[in-house]
């Protein structure tokens, strides 16, 4: 289905990010993978998606927290591979506490990451997909990009301030063959979610077990974690001639979390 485009998938080096741009891959995509980690594994990866898929596959370690680097990221991308025709802004980090214990660096990062990156990264790449007259720009967002939870001034502002964004973009280009999205996950099984319960399971001296229905009971009715393939098979129906005509919305795969 995506044969001959060129996706950008941010923060793809693993979790969720690495769910989506090997469905992406799968579907024909060439794929550019960005995020941190041990550069051996990281070329492993890479390779790995090549060889599977019989794509093109590029790294580039470029730093979402640096709005140049960002758009940096899109035109080395024309320029290795010609074009970008699918931006995934996935790129987020976490930190929790109460908002006046917040540190006000961590807020900068995170707002720098989870959402300057993704606004950097649009506008790098709305005139290429102009150009091309197509373009999906795919922002994951959070639960926490339209409900909140304490402790998390931070990530619940970027997500929503993310999601505010994908409506404007979305408007800005109704009608010239570029969409914008939101998907907002709930709880997914990544490294991220595992030290959450790792530090439930030692903070209330309960199995790991516990912690994680502990977790899931509190938010996610389904009971049940979202899979970065789940999230990844989403991005992939966005990129699909099926959903032209969805603009500006959030899509919530979360087992339920928002419907309450």
């Amino acid at each position: 289905m995506l044969k001959g485009k060129v996706a950008i998938v941010t923060g793809s080096t693993s979790g969720i990010g690495l769910g989506i741009a090997k469905v992406l891959s799968g579907q024909g995509a060439d794929i550019v993978l960005n995020g941190f980690g041990d550069a051996g594994e990281i070329e492993a990866i890479r390779a790995g998606i090549e060889r599977e898929h019989g794509v093109r596959a590029v790294y580039d370690g470029a730093d979402m927290s640096k709005g140049d680097a960002v758009r940096g990221l899109v035109a080395a991308t024309v320029k290795k591979l010609g074009r970008v025709d699918i931006l995934v802004n996935n790129a987020g980090i976490q930190f929790t506490a109460p908002v006046e214990e917040f540190p006000a660096e961590k807020w900068d990062a995170i707002l720098a990451i989870n959402l300057s990156a993704a606004f950097h990264g649009i506008a790098a790449a709305i005139p290429e997909m102009k150009r091309q007259g197509w373009g999906r720009i795919i922002n994951i967002a959070s639960a926490h990009g339209l409900v909140a939870s304490t402790h998390k001034a931070a990530y619940v502002a970027a997500k929503h301030g993310l999601v505010g964004l994908t409506k404007v973009v979305g408007l800005e280009n109704a009608g010239n063959g570029i969409t914008c999205n939101a998907v907002c996950p709930g709880w997914v099984l990544t490294p991220l979610v595992e030290k959450q319960i790792a530090a439930i399971a030692a903070d209330k001296k309960i199995s790991q077990d516990d912690a994680t229905k502990q977790l899931l009971g509190e938010k996610q009715p389904s009971m049940t974690f979202v899979t970065p393939e789940q999230l990844g098979a989403t991005v992939a129906f966005l990129c699909s001639p099926a959903a032209d005509q969805i603009t500006g919305t959030a899509i919530s795969v979360d087992g339920g979390w928002t419907a309450q």
